[in-house]
């Protein structure tokens, strides 16, 4: 898998998008209007980020609790953390996905849709390692025992 495209989306298409979007916001609405927007939502992630990192930190401690993986809480951990990074990040695009990955009930779809996926692809890559394994063996050999009947 190639990762140069995304890493070109990232570092120079996004920065360029924000810096697009900061300057027509400004000049529709003020420089002092857009600053103060970035500065709630800014606000707004954290109290988030706090909030919903410590309910799902008890979610994580009631599950080992009972003996159980917290690997839902686990997931929604990562998306509260990425989410996190991206309010962090000055601009209205970083905001609303950093909003989208902080929200309980878009989070919730967030982990849905990616542990979805995993199982798929986790499906596809152990039939093809199946498949391969099975060509590096050579074919399946079944012992057991005969008898003719026509003799």
């Amino acid at each position: 898998m190639n990762l140069f495209p995304l890493l070109l989306a990232v570092f120079l298409i996004i920065p360029f998008f924000e810096i697009y979007l900061l300057i027509t916001v400004g000049s529709l609405i003020g420089v002092i209007p857009t600053i103060l927007l970035l500065i709630i939502t800014a606000l707004l992630g954290a109290y988030l980020v706090r909030s919903q990192g410590l309910a799902t930190l008890q979610k994580m401690i009631v599950r080992l609790e009972q003996g159980q993986l917290p690997a839902e809480a686990l997931l929604e951990g990562i998306f509260i953390l990425l989410g996190g990074a991206l309010l962090l990040t000055p601009g209205f695009l970083t905001d609303v996905a950093g909003l989208f990955c902080v929200w309980p009930v878009s989070r919730l779809y967030l982990v849905r849709y990616l542990v979805q996926y995993l199982q798929q692809r986790a499906v596809v890559s152990s039939s093809f390692s199946s498949v391969s394994t099975e060509s590096k063996r050579g074919p399946t050999i079944i012992e057991g025992e005969y008898q003719r009947k026509n003799d």
